[in-house]
């Protein structure tokens, strides 16, 4: 007499109940938050006064800034502070490209403003 192939199981796609439950993958790794470096502000800072538009994006920058510190103090979360580096590291950088659009004439006249776009949907 031959013994069977393989154990007997209780569903019919070859696992148990509890095979599906437990897996030897680990499990997924937490998406790390974005984290700047240390001195990427100060850096930040700097390269924001050497820009053209320095008069309104450094005291935009510096009023964020306060608000996200402020806010950071109150949560104990480095979120915000971390949400304003990236955002304006993400400005210095797509600058070179909006003032190459804005000096090739480019029309943008039949564009909607996105705040008229905003009240539409409410």
């Amino acid at each position: 007499m031959s013994a069977p192939a393989a154990p007997h199981r209780a569903y019919g796609d070859g696992t148990t109940h509890w095979e599906d439950q437990m897996s030897a993958q680990p499990d997924p790794a937490p998406v790390t938050p974005y984290a700047p470096a240390p001195g990427a502000p100060a850096e930040l800072l700097a390269q924001l006064r050497a820009d053209p538009r320095a008069d309104t994006w450094v005291t935009a920058f510096e009023r964020q800034w306060v608000a996200a510190l402020e806010e950071s103090r109150c949560t104990f979360s480095l979120g915000g502070l971390y949400a304003v580096v990236q955002e304006w590291q993400g400005r210095l950088a797509s600058a070179p490209a909006v003032d190459a659009f804005v000096a090739s004439g480019y029309d943008d006249s039949e564009f909607i403003d996105m705040a008229e776009l905003r009240g539409r949907r409410r």
